[in-house]
């Protein structure tokens, strides 16, 4: 980045532009700790992911994102499992209330083309109120297929038919594009058929490859033009694919998301402090093994000692391909202010429809 100046960090000492690294971490509370400023100086480091903790109320959170993003010469990528319903970090001051996705799922069944233009006007509420205050991108939406069984699905899946998720996320898609905000699916290639919670349990899948990948798999295939610029996959172990759970086997990762089904997006772990990757072994070792799976950014969540234990341990060089899909996935464009947002006649058409289906 020649010709711009570096930053200074908290004791005033110049630090150069950084490219993002392939670690996601979090922060304790609604404001930045110099404990945290300097963990996210650190070159590894390449976003921040928000949780409810964080919000205290619209104008805090977007100083702590202000500060986030200028923790070091360039900014860090923020990031929030956002989704509607029971998935929703920010619900006060002014957020609007999101229905789960399986009320879009139910609308389609009376009303496929209403269902598609509520799709749409979530994400372009979902994208709008985040970007205001300084959020980058939402970990959504989710792909899985409702079977009813999964306790970490539930009301989070669109619906039990691969189509309709497909149809309806594309539509979601649009509505964060809007926004400038882009989309990530989850979790490859299915968690939706498995009753464990992979947060507490390690689930495992029976099934063969091939039907997983009609099924399950298959709104990947379908969306993988760019639709869904980022995936993130399951913790779930599919022993007839691979003895790894999906997020740390390369056969899943780069032997059929990326190979067989052509995707060159951004591929997330899920959090590696969950129970579902504790199977790789201590942090580190989950860490390598997402990153050698074909992985390019990992999550460590909650636990901010893990978190300076795999930057003081992990030794990797700058991936140069997952450093740009990263990048793709920063905002392509200013965002409004909150005021600015309000007196939008689109926006307000858009939380008005979403103030329906929730009320039904």
């Amino acid at each position: 980045m020649a010709g711009k100046k570096s930053k200074k960090d908290s004791k005033g000492k110049a630090h150069k532009h950084l490219p993002p690294g392939p670690v996601m971490v979090d922060v304790a509370g609604t404001r930045l700790t110099d404990e945290e400023k300097a963990r996210l100086r650190n070159p590894l480091v390449g976003g921040v992911i928000l949780f409810a903790r964080n919000f205290e109320n619209r104008a805090q959170l977007t100083e702590l994102t202000r500060r986030i993003h200028d923790a070091r010469g360039e900014p860090l990528l923020i990031a929030v499992d956002h989704e509607g319903g029971r998935v929703q970090r920010f619900r006060e001051d002014g957020f609007t209330a999101l229905p789960p996705m399986a009320a879009l799922g139910l609308l389609w069944d009376r009303d496929p083309l209403e269902a598609m233009r509520a799709a749409t006007e979530a994400g372009y509420v979902l994208a709008a109120e985040l970007r205001a205050c300084g959020v980058d991108m939402s970990f959504t939406p989710v792909l899985d297929l409702d079977y009813g069984v999964s306790k970490v699905t539930g009301d989070r899946a669109f619906h039990r038919d691969a189509r309709v998720v497909a149809m309806l996320a594309r539509a979601l898609a649009q509505g964060l594009a809007l926004a400038g905000m882009t989309a990530c699916g989850k979790h490859f290639p299915g968690h939706g058929f498995v009753s464990a919670d992979s947060h507490h349990e390690i689930p495992v899948d029976p099934r063969p490859l091939e039907r997983i990948l009609k099924e399950d798999g298959a709104p990947y295939a379908w969306l993988g033009d760019g639709v869904i610029p980022s995936v993130m996959p399951a913790h779930v172990i599919y022993p007839k694919v691979d003895a790894q759970p999906a997020g740390f086997s390369r056969r899943w990762v780069t032997e059929i998301l990326r190979e067989r089904l052509g995707y060159d997006g951004v591929v997330f772990s899920d959090d590696l402090t969950m129970e579902g990757a504790s199977v790789a072994g201590d942090i580190l070792a989950r860490a390598e093994a997402a990153l050698s799976a074909g992985c390019d950014m990992v999550l460590v969540c909650n636990r901010p000692d893990l978190a300076d234990e795999l930057l003081a341990r992990l030794k990797v060089v700058h991936d140069p391909v997952s450093i740009e899909r990263i990048r793709r996935l920063m905002p392509a464009f200013a965002a409004p202010t909150w005021d600015a947002l309000q007196a939008q006649t689109r926006y307000q058409h858009a939380r008005r429809i979403q103030s329906q289906i929730v009320s039904r």
